[in-house]
């Protein structure tokens, strides 16, 4: 049997450290720039509470997003009444983190990733988007199970397209790596 090999092994460990050290990095500025903005939600939050509002609207709900007056969240109105309470971890930017981390660590393919990061962060802000959106509905026809859609299913939804978005890169990019 053999023992550990430190050279076998030694593309994933880099790879590990890579991604981890960005997004360990990133993830540190963000958290700056999210505090940076305390007591009141930073504008990325405010923004896309703002873009799920216009939406709803455009499907027929009076809803409207507002900044609270005293916390660092942005809430979702339906007539008026409050729905939904969008915090900083709630507008897609630690999934972006992460898809992006994946992307630098895995390999640097200049030319793709000039399309494919800014494609994958649209991808990941529609579907967190879309997320929004259905946490209102669900919030509103079923609010007994929004801890769940939240918690679990959306949040597995979002994660899901980030991992399809990792699957899409190394099996187009993953080729250019063995033909070197």
């Amino acid at each position: 049997m053999n023992g550990f090999s430190f050279q076998e092994f030694k593309p994933t460990i880099f790879f590990l450290v890579k991604f981890l050290g960005i997004y360990l990095v990133v993830n540190l500025l963000y958290g700056w720039y999210v505090t940076a903005w305390y007591p009141n939600p930073d504008p990325v939050t405010s923004w896309v509470s703002d873009q799920s509002a216009v939406i709803l609207r455009a499907v027929g709900y009076e809803a409207s997003s507002i900044n609270h007056e005293r916390k660092p969240t942005t809430l979702i109105l339906n007539d008026k009444d409050a729905i939904l309470s969008v915090y900083e971890g709630c507008n897609g930017i630690n999934s972006g983190i992460v898809f992006l981390a994946f992307l630098f660590a895995f390999g640097t393919y200049r030319k793709a990733l000039l399309w494919f990061a800014p494609l994958g962060i649209l991808m990941i802000h529609l579907s967190n988007l879309a997320r929004i959106i259905l946490l209102f509905i669900v919030s509103i026809y079923l609010p007994d199970h929004l801890y769940f859609a939240h918690k679990y299913l959306f949040t597995a939804w979002i994660y899901l397209v980030v991992f399809a978005l990792w699957i899409v890169w190394v099996k187009k990019f993953s080729r250019k790596v063995n033909e070197r």
